[in-house]
């Protein structure tokens, strides 16, 4: 209907409730053409449009719900007339009269309504001070969400407190709210971000926070603490690209716990060597007095005074923080010692090239690349038809800080060389250029070439970092070809269902020396598994940004890359044996350019070498679908999750009785899985483990280059753990029941503790098992577990925490 035939209709002072029951009966009959044209006739003939609309908003409740309803169909039909008609807005003293109205509506409108309402009577223009007093009024009433809602939808933000109008949304676990009210005003992310990080201070008692909303409807005491608000925290200053020195006590914290980390990584782990280990230290702790104090007492926690004092030296910690017998001790360190422990540093590295991947080529052919006349010999060499390449990246380990991680060496491994590309130099001289593109040309140009075989572990990642390292990079993932991924290939790989327990260590090592080992995994795995030995991972976390890089990180990138190289050549040369079929075009081959992004990818390693053989190059055209898994693979891998979920539940101290005739056969596969579990409190556990450093420190002189600082020890022969079948906990005795030595030579794994566990306050037992004495503790981890396989666990009903798995 055209404005024309509008024109025809007078207002006639049409009773505006009179024309909603015709409209409801329209809308009753899904006649919403006859609808439509009916609201414009309407309206037309209403003597105040404006007013009618809030009378039949008034009289009726449907439009109160979520969804599509009459009263917003109404009412957009009124933003759509008021256009053809410009002259029906209101002003003055009517319009102030109808925006009071429409305001004490508003707080029950749903969100599709709030914006055609605040148009239609023109509430940004209304009085700043009312608007703000409605605000503050819908606040006091406890609508909370509403009041910010307004709030954002008038832009009132700049007028109210911050912190007073996002505390109750973050208490209501209204985070995105919170981030809405502030997304348009800097000034307000900051003051947001301050306050925050003020909660998060350790002296700050967070209940003086929750005390004047007791009662609050719909708070969760679980999401509000100090944990998420830490997360809450990054996510701002990520989202806002603030500074993150506005936050100094999460920033702390989160160093704090990677200090903690890094402790566990080297003297429990034993994972990371010495000079990488101090890299990180150095790098985290820097000058602030607050971690250089933390890093002492954990060194006094993992090392006699004199292994502290040595490391306090290594890492710079200045004399004035040290106690007095730290600083004895470091006065007396001399050159012989540095010397001796040189010597011990290289024995052990002797003796690590028994048990890892030894890169094949000479060391004169890794070349480290910092300028573009040393990179454009590079391209020649790897820009050729048929080349067969490694490809890998390292980066900086963000330990959970801001920000996406940025690749800082490129590696590129040819059959006879390896090229170590330093793509932050690279990058800066090639932008002092003027030539930023030449990098990204060169990328763009190797992986879009279908003639030139590309090889990596996890490459979606790799790429993904390498676009938040340059964004011209971005789509490099959609425009692959010739393009082999070995995460795929091992996912395809029929290990057998024991073979991958293996950890990488030779026989004739000491508990000492694998210290709390963890099985091989990711690259290191297939590595070993097709090259015979794994990678060394000591050099994983490194501080790939500092420079010059050390000789161990820059063997460490090359054999990264180059074991490509030997596992596609030996998969090539003999596919049948590791259960691939003998077309490796179809077995090995990714897809031709467009792949879907995998997940993140989580483990990310090292490297082997090759030997000779022809390679054998991917065809182009996209490869066949991965077969589908026949039900006997099916049932393997749901047997492993289960059998994992099962002990994982008993260790937590809940009966899991797996429903199946095969008991026996479901045992003999099981690495431990004991029903027996002794509960120790958190004080008996911090005693044990305090007289397992005592232990400790008789043995080892605490020295930077040992690996025996952190100990198992038994205590006494026979210990009875009071538990009888089915996890029934028994609190113990006393001491011998918690002793650290249990029967049958069962030896307490309470070194395996992470730093920083016996002190949280909401740990009140730890459970030991009497089998393996592995020692285990609550956490999310277990309700995510139980959560995520809820269909599959069923209450017994009992008055204990029972399980039966279905």
């Amino acid at each position: 209907m055209n404005q024309d035939s509008y024109s025809s209709d007078q207002p006639t002072g049409q009773d505006p409730l009179v024309l909603l029951k015709t409209l409801q009966l329209l809308w009753t009959k899904q006649e919403l053409g006859k609808l439509k044209e009916e609201i414009r006739r309407g309206f037309a003939r209403l003597e105040d449009p404006l007013a009618g609309l809030l009378a039949m908003l008034e009289s009726s409740s449907d439009w109160k719900g979520k969804g599509h309803s009459l009263g917003y169909c109404i009412t957009t039909e009124l933003q759509l007339w008021i256009k053809a008609h410009p002259a029906v807005p209101q002003s003055g003293t009517k319009l102030k009269k109808l925006q009071a109205r429409v305001l004490g509506m508003l707080s029950q409108c749903p969100a599709n309504l709030l914006d055609p309402l605040i148009s239609i009577y023109q509430l940004h223009t209304a009085d700043r001070n009312y608007l703000l007093e409605h605000v503050s009024h819908l606040y006091l009433q406890g609508n909370y969400k509403e009041a910010a809602i307004l709030s954002i939808k008038l832009k009132l933000q700049p007028d109210q407190d911050v912190e007073k109008m996002c505390t109750p949304l973050l208490l209501q676990d209204k985070a995105n709210l919170v981030e809405e009210y502030v997304a348009e005003y800097p000034e307000l992310q900051r003051k947001l971000l301050q306050t925050l990080d003020m909660w998060c201070e350790p002296s700050f008692n967070i209940r003086d926070i929750i005390r004047p909303y007791q009662g609050l409807s719909k708070y969760n005491p679980e999401k509000f603490n100090r944990r998420v608000l830490s997360k809450l925290i990054f996510r701002l200053l990520e989202r806002f690209n603030v500074d993150s020195a506005l936050c100094p006590n999460v920033i702390n914290q989160r160093h704090l716990r990677t200090l903690n980390y890094l402790f566990y990584k080297r003297f429990v782990e034993k994972t990371m060597t010495e000079e990488n280990w101090a890299d990180h230290i150095q790098s985290t702790v820097g000058e602030n007095r607050w971690l250089q104090a933390h890093l002492v007492q954990s060194l006094l926690r993992h090392c006699d005074a004199r292994g502290a004092a040595r490391w306090a030296q290594h890492c710079q910690v200045p004399p004035e923080m040290l106690p007095q017998a730290v600083a004895e001790e470091l006065q007396k360190l001399h050159i012989q010692d540095r010397v001796e422990e040189v010597t011990k540093a290289d024995n052990y590295e002797a003796s690590k090239k028994k048990d890892y991947y030894q890169l094949p080529i000479p060391r004169e052919n890794i070349h480290f690349l910092q300028t573009w006349e040393e990179t454009l010999q590079c391209w020649e060499k790897v820009l050729q038809a048929g080349q067969v390449v490694g490809v890998d990246m390292e980066w900086k380990p963000s330990f959970g800080m801001v920000g996406k991680p940025r690749v800082a060496l490129l590696q590129l491994a040819l059959k006879d060389e390896v090229f170590l590309l330093d793509l932050p130099r690279l990058l800066k001289q090639a932008e002092a250029e003027g030539e930023k593109e030449k990098l990204p040309h060169f990328i763009q140009m190797l992986y879009s070439d279908a003639a030139i075989t590309k090889l990596g572990y996890g490459m979606s990642g790799d790429l993904s970092s390498l676009a938040a390292t340059c964004s011209a990079l971005k789509d490099t993932e959609k425009q692959m070809l010739g393009v082999v991924d070995l995460l795929a290939v091992d996912k395809q790989l029929q290990w057998g269902k024991d073979s991958r327990k293996v950890d990488g260590l030779s026989p004739e090592h000491s508990h000492e020396e694998r210290g709390v080992r963890q099985p091989e995994k990711g690259l290191s795995l297939l590595v070993q598994h097709v090259l015979g030995k794994p990678l060394d991972k000591t050099e994983q976390l490194s501080n790939w940004e500092k420079r010059p890089l050390r000789e161990e990180q820059i063997l460490y990138a090359a054999s990264d890359a180059y074991c490509l190289l030997e596992i596609y050549e030996r998969l090539c040369k003999d596919p049948e044996s590791f259960g691939l079929g003998s077309d490796l075009t179809e077995s090995l081959v990714g897809k031709q350019s467009k792949k879907p992004r995998a997940k993140k990818q989580l483990n990310k390693q090292e490297a082997p070498s090759p030997s000779g053989q022809e390679f054998q190059g991917p065809r182009t055209e996209p490869s066949r679908p991965p077969a589908p898994i026949s039900p006997q693979e099916f049932s393997v891998v749901c047997d492993n999750m289960l059998q994992g979920l099962g002990r994982y539940l008993r260790c937590l101290g809940v009966d899991v009785r797996l429903l199946d005739n095969e008991d026996d056969h479901r045992k003999a596969a099981e690495v431990c899985n004991c029903n027996k579990y002794l509960k120790v409190s958190r004080e008996r556990m911090k005693q044990l483990v305090e007289s397992s450093r005592q232990v400790s420190g008789e043995h080892s002189a605490g020295c930077p280059g040992s690996q025996s600082c952190s100990v198992t020890v038994p205590v006494c022969d026979t210990a009875q753990p009071g538990c009888t079948p089915h996890s029934e906990q028994a609190e113990g005795t006393d001491q011998c029941r918690a002793a650290m030595g249990l029967a049958g030579d069962t030896v307490l794994q309470v070194t395996a503790i992470p730093p920083g566990v016996l002190d949280r306050a909401e740990l009140t037992d730890f459970y030991c098992c009497t089998c393996c004495g592995k020692v285990f503790w609550e956490g999310s981890h277990f309700g995510r577990i139980v959560s995520q396989f809820q269909d599959v666990l069923v209450a017994s009903g009992n008055t204990q925490s029972f399980y039966e798995l279905s």
